[in-house]
C-alpha cells in the first residue's frame, strides 16, 4: 500500500469517528517528533501494539478486502497483568475481512453505529478445515445458532461473542453504509493468534511516497 493511501484512510476514519462521537486518546494524534519525545513513557503502547492499524490483507484493493483498526488498549502475555484488549474498527460496505479464527482469543464484536455488519460463521476442525456442523453462539447474551456458513447481521447496538476456534468473516452490508465496529476481547496478538482459512498478508508492505501523518503499529520499529 502507498503511504498516501494510508494517510487518506486515516483522514477518513477520523471524520467518521468524529461523526459518531467516538474519541481516541490524545496520543493517537502524535507526530513522529512527538513519538520520539515520549518514546520511553509510551513503552506499553509500542510493545503491546496499540494504535493505528490498516491492512489490505495483501489484496492490493483495500476497499474490497481490507480493514481499518485502532487498538486502544491491550495486554501482553507473560509481560503485564492486563488480560484484555479493546479495538475500534471501520468496515466499509462490502469490504471483506477474510475468514479466520483465533487459537487463544475470545472476543465480542460490537456494531457501534452506522450500517449493518454481516458475519459468516463456521466451526473449525482440529486441522483448521471447515466443520459441517451448526454454529452455536450468543448475541448480547441470547443463545442462537446458524448452519455452517450461515450469516448473522448485527444492527447498530448489537454484538456477538466469538469463541476460540470459531471461523468468521465479516463485511458491511451493501446499501446500509459503513460501520463503526468495536471489539472487546482477551489479550490480542496479531503476530501469532490469527488462523486464516486462506493465506493472506496481515501487515502491508508500504511504499513511502509521502510522510506518514500518524505511525501505524507496524511502523514503530522502523521509525522509532
Amino acid at each position: 500500500m502507498k503511504r498516501s493511501e494510508i494517510n487518506q484512510i486515516i483522514k477518513n476514519a477520523k471524520a467518521f469517528m468524529a461523526e459518531k462521537q467516538f474519541i481516541l486518546p490524545p496520543w493517537a494524534y502524535w507526530s513522529i517528533d512527538d513519538w520520539k519525545k515520549n518514546k520511553h513513557q509510551a513503552e506499553e503502547i509500542i510493545n503491546n501494539m496499540l494504535g493505528w492499524d490498516i491492512t489490505d490483507f495483501g489484496s492490493g484493493d483495500f476497499y474490497s478486502r481490507g480493514l481499518f483498526l485502532f487498538t486502544i488498549r491491550n495486554g501482553k502475555f507473560n509481560v503485564d497483568k492486563k488480560p484484555y484488549a479493546e479495538k475500534i474498527m471501520i468496515v466499509e460496505e462490502g469490504q471483506e475481512t477474510p475468514m479466520h479464527y483465533h487459537w487463544a482469543k475470545m472476543e465480542d464484536i460490537i456494531n457501534r453505529g452506522g450500517g449493518n455488519l454481516v458475519i459468516e460463521l463456521h466451526n473449525s476442525t482440529s486441522d483448521s478445515k471447515f466443520e459441517n456442523t451448526p454454529v452455536h453462539f450468543k448475541t448480547d447474551g441470547i443463545q442462537r445458532s446458524v448452519n455452517a456458513g450461515g450469516k448473522v447481521v448485527l444492527t447498530p447496538g448489537e454484538s456477538i461473542c466469538l469463541e476460540q476456534g470459531m471461523y468468521h468473516r465479516f463485511y458491511g452490508e451493501p446499501g446500509k453504509g459503513k460501520v463503526l465496529v468495536g471489539e472487546v476481547s482477551m489479550v490480542n496478538d496479531d503476530t501469532s493468534d490469527n488462523c486464516f482459512y486462506e493465506k493472506v498478508g496481515r501487515f502491508p508492505e508500504i511504499v513511502e511516497d509521502v510522510k506518514p501523518v500518524h505511525l501505524l503499529v507496524s511502523d514503530y520499529e522502523k521509525f522509532l
